[in-house]
């Protein structure tokens, strides 16, 4: 599995998983770049992606939503706020209501996705910081640790089906 660690500090107010991918850097790059290729991992598998807007580039907003197996969709988008192509990018996440707009009432959180090659394949640190120790744990309750495992253990499967 690529998850290799998740680090939760509430004193810094970060949540991080470090993840190692058998694909070198430019194709996991390259995942994060189309939003068709991005849709197929983002999110659990049981709650698929649609990528409404993706362009990654600073001042960019990136708009999605996932739907659960009853239907209900739980929108969220990103502002890039930097990127350094195949090597990071930042942005802020948010969730977003029905029209795709940011819901006000959940947390944000400041990213960092850093890439760089390792061993053959791809080390990524995807870290989340968030304003408040209660914003990081309402995004905790809602199950953000498990479903980002859950997306992320998805990349490599996917990377080997699609290898270009």
């Amino acid at each position: 599995m690529p998850v290799t660690d998740i680090t939760k500090d509430v004193e810094s107010r970060t949540l991080t998983i470090t993840a190692a991918f058998a694909a070198p850097v430019e194709r996991v790059w390259a995942l994060y770049e189309d939003p068709r290729q991005l849709e197929q991992v983002w999110g659990p598998p049981e709650y698929p992606a649609t990528f409404v807007d993706h362009d990654l580039r600073p001042g960019a907003r990136t708009t999605y939503y996932m739907t659960s197996p009853e239907g209900e969709k739980f929108a969220g988008y990103w502002d890039i706020t930097g990127v350094e192509p195949r090597s990071r990018f930042t942005f802020r996440d948010g969730f977003a209501t029905e029209d795709l707009s940011p819901n006000p009432d959940l947390p944000v959180s400041e990213n960092v996705y850093a890439f760089e090659s390792a061993e053959g394949g791809t080390r990524a640190v995807f870290t989340s910081t968030y304003g408040s120790a209660e914003a990081m744990q309402t995004v905790l309750d809602m199950g953000m640790e498990e479903g980002a495992r859950s997306s992320i253990n998805q990349i490599d499967g996917f990377l080997e089906q699609h290898p270009a």
